[in-house]
């Protein structure tokens, strides 16, 4: 395989994140998922994710292969949980993996863990011991991924306190 690495997202990146993006929404309307429709992820997103320095794209050889938004402040979305809960919830030192998404080209490849892996490395070393994700109830081959990656799930999260737009809510600690 080719040289794999992630880094720090830039301008430049824009329209291959574009064209994940459109990918990725494909998909997610074919497989019946109302998760990134609406012109979710927008351009403005990834912008802001940029200037904020917590975009990351997933490069295979000299191709952008994936992209991801490491937050690393509280998660606004994750105050109110339901049907569960965080574990240590007054611990709110954590990063959210947000926005991850790998090109189609690059499917069958495992190449969404291996962009985890490198998103747990930079959050252990930028101090989090703890990492959260989310994903729709019906996104099945996120929700694998995520628990194969070792999260546990933790209970449902409201997308700006809308009551029809909740996520399954999990939680990794690395020691």
């Amino acid at each position: 395989m080719a040289l794999t690495y992630i880094r720090l997202a830039t301008q430049n990146d824009i329209p291959k994140m574009l064209i994940i993006v459109k990918e990725a929404q494909q998909l997610l309307a074919f497989e019946g998922i109302p998760q990134w429709q609406n012109g979710y992820p927008s351009k403005e997103t990834l912008l802001a994710d940029i200037a904020k320095k917590i975009s990351y794209v997933l490069v295979v050889g000299q191709e952008v292969a994936g992209f991801a938004a490491l937050l690393q402040e509280p998660d606004d979305n994750y105050q109110k949980i339901t049907d569960g809960e965080w574990i240590r919830p007054e611990d709110t030192h954590y990063a959210t993996i947000h926005r991850i998404a790998v090109s189609s080209h690059f499917h069958g490849k495992h190449l969404a863990e291996t962009f985890m892996n490198h998103l747990f490395s930079i959050s252990y070393s930028l101090g989090f011991k703890q990492i959260r994700i989310d994903t729709h109830e019906k996104n099945t081959r996120m929700q694998y991924l995520i628990k194969k990656m070792g999260f546990t799930y933790s209970g449902i999260v409201y997308m700006n306190n809308n009551s029809d737009d909740c996520r399954n809510a999990y939680q990794l600690f690395v020691n």
